[in-house]
């Protein structure tokens, strides 16, 4: 049991450590992190271009008991980044316009797994997680901290593989 307390201390220090050397829990750290704006024509270019500054949450990095929520939220989020990536730099959006359509699909794809993962939880689910449709995604976009998706200065994203393949077809836009 020491190993792993010692284990997600590192990781919570590494994943956490701000530039005075100030540590946080990672469920606030994610407050300012979850849930991640709507694209849109406003913030595409930063989702594009900046992704690498903009933090990731290593699973190994959280302790198999606890921090659920935060596992679940921080899953989302590498979920997202990593779709976004693919949207912006696959080749298969080609101009702006598909390149949005494109995060706009894996914005709600991500949000709509971490979802699923809410329910399947014995814990009352996240309350954007409760309405349908287009009240859904308003919810989630209300409640977004950073919606111009700002990076963090001098931090650089470890490369997170999506625990899921995201697929899109570039003539639903």
């Amino acid at each position: 049991m020491v190993w792993k307390s010692t284990l997600v201390t590192i990781c919570i220090l590494q994943l956490t450590s701000l530039g005075g050397g100030q540590n946080v829990n990672p469920d606030i750290l994610l407050e300012s992190d979850f849930p991640p704006a709507r694209p849109s024509l406003n913030n595409l270019n930063a989702i594009c271009l900046q992704g690498n500054g903009r933090h990731r949450y290593p699973t190994s990095c959280f302790p198999p008991s606890g921090y659920a929520y935060a596992r679940r939220a921080g899953n989302s989020i590498n979920r997202v980044e990593a779709w976004f990536s693919q949207c912006c730099f696959s080749g298969e959006a080609q101009g702006s316009g598909q390149i949005l359509c494109c995060a706009k699909k894996a914005w709600e794809t991500a949000l709509s797994r971490f979802c699923v993962e809410e329910y399947s939880t014995m814990t009352l689910p996240h309350e954007c997680c409760e309405k349908k449709g287009g009240d859904r995604w308003n919810c989630f976009e209300r409640q977004a901290p950073n919606p111009f998706y700002q990076p963090l200065l001098g931090y650089i994203a470890p490369i997170m593989p999506p625990d899921q393949i995201f697929s899109w077809d570039p003539n639903t836009c």
